[in-house]
């Protein structure tokens, strides 16, 4: 480590640049640039020598080539306290470069253009920045390497408190900044090619994934865990583009349970709600008015609506937050929100407003999930069943109105911990059984916690029936229909037991586990 005597510099992004330059140009730095860098730089009034001056070779290949020299690597990567080293750039006449300031070509700002080009996204690919970064991480300890602008000031007031020099702690942190940097823009790249020739959805033999921390959080799902809010390179739907209007700070846990509510109110056209508490819906329902579709999803199990989520899938006005209100909730998420509806929220800062405008995307990428060692990779689930184009298993076909409950019970069903019983009527739930060991223990617990008769409801199960027994429980409170994937080895006496009961029953061949 030493003094730093001479800058190469060659942004994309040219935040801040010129004025680090400059303060770098005050402590003594010459300054090595090109392109359009150089160009800034110079008539912002500074001196500054050309790449191409230095090197005795010009920019070639409408600037393809422009650093990938010996007098630029061997100035970087040479190690100050090897002799022979520098015995080497000496007779080559390579000279030192003792901080290099790179930042990539705009590779993903590119291809997140709606009418970007395949061959406009190659361009973007950065072949020299990357090259240089790597090099002068490599040899941090003689080069500092710089790629984030927001690290300029303190390496300035570093550089102005230890005589042109910056410690072994802050060039050990910039080089492995540029690693993560580095990788990240590899898999933005690799992911793009692989989604433009279509191979989004082949399972990769090695796969690479790059997250960027949005922020960090208080705590995980427990006090005692550590936990940080990252942001997936993806087109697709993301919480990280929702607009934070007001309440406190995200929690891990308001954000896996924003994840289901939202998921799952985006299964409607019609207009909805979706109420949810422990990842879990504990009230849904359709309306007229948002203010309808809310009263009837929270008379469920208002009990366990208190301190929920909830989702809405259209603008919330002044009297659904009327209604909301009453109620202490910890977030809503919703498309818009009325200007009558913020007043009425302003007296409750503790909610959590989320604006998400865009609520037409698609889910993106995988669902993951950690186990011991690795991981489990997946698609989405984003399947969707036409209740109404299959045919009853039963003799009895379902009415309109059982049609209607069973559509409904069935998209609710999909975002239930299994086992899941749904009790729903046309447009509401009216009694959630979650994650028991057995179906038989899940129509039990949905019927005991509805609040009110279960006469006349059906009832969506995301796996099939083993026994005619669940369909007794369904049976002994009223239900008249029900919809559920099949393929039991005892789906006829499964079928027999509806058919005795004068139930209607709909198998789909899809069945929607959530563990």
């Amino acid at each position: 480590m030493g003094k730093i005597r001479r800058a190469l510099i060659s942004v994309s992004n040219k935040k801040g640049v010129i004025d680090f330059a400059k303060e770098l140009s005050s402590l003594g730095v010459e300054i090595l640039s090109t392109g359009g860098t150089a160009k800034s730089l110079k008539e912002s009034g500074m001196s500054v020598r050309d790449v191409s001056d230095y090197t005795g070779f010009p920019e070639m290949l409408e600037g393809r080539l422009k650093t990938l020299h010996p007098k630029i690597h061997g100035g970087i990567l040479a190690r100050r306290k090897n002799p022979r080293d520098m015995d080497e750039i000496k007779m080559h006449e390579i000279e030192p470069i003792d901080m290099v300031v790179v930042n990539l070509y705009p590779f993903e700002e590119t291809i997140s253009k709606p009418d970007v080009t395949f061959s406009e996204a190659i361009e973007n690919i950065d072949i020299g920045g990357p090259t240089m970064l790597r090099s002068a991480s490599k040899n941090f300890e003689d080069v500092v390497v710089v790629v984030d602008p927001d690290d300029y000031p303190k390496i300035i007031e570093e550089m102005k408190n230890s005589d042109g020099d910056l410690s072994y702690k802050i060039r050990l942190e910039l080089a492995k900044k540029v690693f993560r940097h580095t990788s990240r823009y590899d898999t933005i790249i690799a992911d793009y090619l692989a989604v433009v020739t279509k191979e989004e959805k082949q399972l990769p033999e090695t796969l690479t994934m790059t997250f960027k921390r949005v922020s960090p959080l208080r705590y995980g799902e427990n006090p005692h865990q550590v936990a940080a809010y990252y942001k997936e390179n993806s087109p697709g739907i993301s919480l990280s583009d929702v607009k934070i209007l007001q309440g406190k700070e995200m929690s891990f846990n308001n954000y896996l349970d924003t994840h289901s509510a939202l998921m799952l109110v985006l299964e409607f056209e019609d207009t909805a709600c979706a109420i949810i508490k422990h990842n879990n819906p504990c009230g849904v329902a359709l309306g007229k008015t948002i203010r309808e579709a809310y009263t009837k999803a929270a008379k469920t199990d208002p009990v366990s609506a208190f301190g929920g989520v909830i989702a809405f899938n259209r603008e919330v006005d002044g009297g659904a937050a009327e209604e909301i209100t009453k109620l202490f909730v910890e977030v809503i998420i919703a498309p818009r929100f009325s200007k009558d509806a913020l007043d009425i929220f302003s007296k409750k800062q503790n909610i959590r407003l989320l604006e998400m405008p865009d609520m037409k995307k698609q889910l993106d990428g995988w669902d993951i999930k950690r186990v011991a060692g690795g991981l489990l990779l997946q698609d989405w689930d984003t399947k969707k069943v036409a209740i109404r184009g299959l045919e009853a298993v039963t003799k009895r076909n379902p009415t309109e109105e059982e049609l209607q409950g069973l559509s409904f019970a069935w998209k609710v069903c999909k975002h239930v911990k299994s086992n899941a019983i749904v009790y729903a009527f046309k447009d509401r739930t009216a009694g959630i059984g979650i994650g028991q060991t057995s179906r038989v223990y899940s129509a039990r617990t949905g019927a005991v916690n509805a609040l009110e008769p279960l006469k006349g409801s059906v009832v969506a199960s995301d796996g099939f029936f083993p026994f005619r027994d669940g369909i007794d429980e369904l049976h002994k409170v009223g239900v008249t229909a029900i919809v559920q994937p099949g393929g039991a080895m005892h789906d006829k006496e499964v079928i027999a037991a509806a058919d005795e009961h004068n139930m209607a029953m709909i198998i789909t061949g899809v069945r929607h586990f959530r563990h």
